[in-house]
C-alpha cells in the first residue's frame, strides 16, 4: 500500500527519549560516538528471567518533565512520550494555540500500552480488592493513551488516532499523519514511544522467542552477524512534528526533511514459500518518492538480530540496491529494539543524517556474516546524505518503508 499525493509534507520538530540519551541532541551525540544505552535491567529484578538486559532511558525524573497532576494517571511509557512531544513542539517552534482550533492533531504508534501501570493495578485488584484499583486504570494501560495525553496537554483537537503494527508502527503512523494533512490539517504530532520493562511485559516479550539471553551488553544484540542470537528490548522512541509544506513555509519553520515516499506490505502466510514483503515495501516507497535505488544514500535497517530474519532483510536490500550497493546502518544496536518507538527513532536519525551529513554507526558488529553482501556502517561515516530509506518490520508480518529527502531549499545549498 502506498499513499500518494501532492507536495510532500515536511518534518519541523524532533523529540527523543532513548536509552543512550534523554533529549534529541544528547541522544544524537551519543549515537554518533557509538555509545550504547544497553545494560542490566534496573526497573525490576530480572535475575530470575532468561533475558536480563534492556535499553532503559537514563536520568529520567518524571517530576522534572511532567505536571504533578498527570503523574498519578500515567504509565512510565506515557511520561516518556509526553516528554518527547514537548521537546518536538518546542523544537518546531510550534504553538498549537495560534492555529485554527481543529488544524493540528496527533497520531502515535503503540504495541505494549501502559503495561507497568496495568500490572500494578491488577496486582492491587488481586491482592487487595477492587476498591484499591486506580480509576486511571480505565485508560492508562490503553494503546491510545499516548495520543490522548499528548492531545489534551497541548490542545491538539484535530484528527487523532493510534496504530498497532509493532515496530512497523513507527513508520505507519507518519503516513497516517500525512493523510490527515492531505485532508486539511496543517500540523500533526506523530511517531512512537513504547516500552514494557516490567515483569508482565517481560514475560510477554520472552514468549515471542526473539529476546537475546546473553548477559554481555556488547555481545547481546548483533544483527547481521555470525553471532546473532536475538535482540535486546528497550524503552523510548521519538515524537515528530509533521507539517503541510506550505503552512511550514508560511510560519518560517526550520525543516529537517521531506516525507517523500512511504509504503506498507504484509508478508505471505508462513510455509507458502513466497518472498516476504519487505523488498516490495522498499520498492514502492522509492517509486512514490520518484527516486531510483542509486539516489538513496543510506538505509536504516530493521535489524531483527535473528539469523533467518537478518538473511531475509539482507536479501531484500541486495535485490533493491545490488551487492554492497548502499550504506546500511542499524543504530538501534545502541538502544535495543523499542517496539513501536524503534522505527520512529530511526526516522529521527535519518532526518539528522540529512541535516549533519553523517551516517550513524552499527555498534558491536565488526562485519556482517558471510553471505550478507551489505556495506554495513560500523563507525560514523561523514558524507552527504540527500535521501534516506528507513525500513521496519512488525511481529506478525507487517512491513513498512519510508523515504525522507532534503527539503529543496536545503538541497540547493
Amino acid at each position: 500500500m502506498t499513499d500518494s499525493g501532492t507536495e510532500p509534507p515536511v518534518f519541523t520538530g524532533i523529540g527523543v527519549t532513548a536509552p543512550n540519551g534523554l533529549g534529541t541532541e544528547a541522544w544524537w551525540d551519543a549515537t554518533l560516538a557509538g555509545h550504547s544505552g544497553i545494560g542490566p535491567v534496573t526497573r525490576f529484578d530480572a535475575s530470575r528471567y532468561p533475558a536480563t538486559l534492556a535499553g532503559e532511558v537514563p536520568d529520567f525524573d518524571p517530576k522534572q518533565h511532567i505536571p504533578s497532576r498527570l503523574l498519578p494517571q500515567t504509565d512510565h511509557m506515557t511520561r516518556l512520550a509526553l516528554t518527547a512531544a514537548e521537546e518536538a513542539l518546542t523544537d518546531a517552534k510550534a504553538d498549537p494555540a495560534q492555529l485554527p482550533e481543529f488544524a493540528a492533531g496527533v497520531v502515535t504508534a503503540a504495541s505494549a500500552g501502559g503495561f507497568e501501570f496495568g500490572q500494578r493495578e491488577l496486582q492491587a485488584l488481586r491482592g487487595q480488592g477492587g476498591q484499591y484499583v486506580s480509576a486511571y486504570q480505565s485508560f492508562a494501560w490503553f494503546y491510545a493513551v499516548n495520543t490522548g495525553q499528548i492531545s489534551i496537554r497541548h490542545g491538539l483537537r484535530g484528527p487523532s488516532g493510534v496504530l498497532v503494527t509493532e515496530q512497523a508502527g513507527g513508520l505507519d503512523v507518519v503516513a497516517q499523519a500525512r493523510r490527515q494533512l492531505r485532508k486539511g490539517s496543517s500540523m500533526m504530532v506523530t511517531g512512537g514511544v513504547d516500552g514494557a520493562v516490567c515483569p508482565w511485559g517481560w514475560t510477554a516479550q520472552l514468549s515471542g522467542g526473539r529476546l537475546s539471553t546473553a548477559d554481555d551488553p556488547g555481545r547481546a544484540y548483533l544483527p547481521f552477524s555470525d553471532e546473532a542470537r536475538g535482540h535486546v528490548p528497550g524503552e523510548g522512541g521519538a515524537i515528530l512534528v509533521l507539517e503541510e509544506a506550505g503552512a511550514a513555509r508560511e510560519r518560517g519553520a526550520r525543516v529537517y526533511g521531506r516525507l517523500a515516499g512511504y509504503a506498507s506490505t504484509f508478508d505471505p502466510a508462513p510455509r507458502r514459500g513466497e518472498e516476504p514483503g519487505l523488498r516490495r515495501a522498499a520498492e514502492l516507497a522509492l517509486d512514490e518518492a520518484g527516486l531510483a535505488p542509486e539516489d538513496i544514500d543510506v538505509v536504516f535497517a530493521d535489524a531483527a538480530g535473528l539469523p533467518e530474519l537478518d538473511r531475509q532483510e539482507a536479501e531484500a536490500i541486495g535485490r533493491v540496491f545490488g551487492p554492497y550497493g548502499v550504506p546500511v546502518t542499524a543504530p538501534k544496536t545502541m538502544t535495543g529494539r523499542l517496539a513501536a518507538g524503534g522505527a520512529a527513532l530511526d526516522l529521527g536519525a535519518a532526518l539528522l543524517s540529512l541535516r549533519d551529513a553523517v551516517i550513524p554507526p552499527t555498534v558491536n558488529v565488526a562485519r556482517p556474516a558471510d553471505g550478507y553482501a551489505l556495506d554495513l556502517v560500523t563507525s560514523a561515516r561523514r558524507r552527504p546524505v540527500r535521501a534516506a530509506l528507513v525500513l521496519a518490520r512488525g511481529h506478525g508480518g507487517f512491513n513498512a518503508a519510508v523515504v525522507v529527502t532534503q527539503d529543496r531549499a536545503d538541497a540547493s545549498h
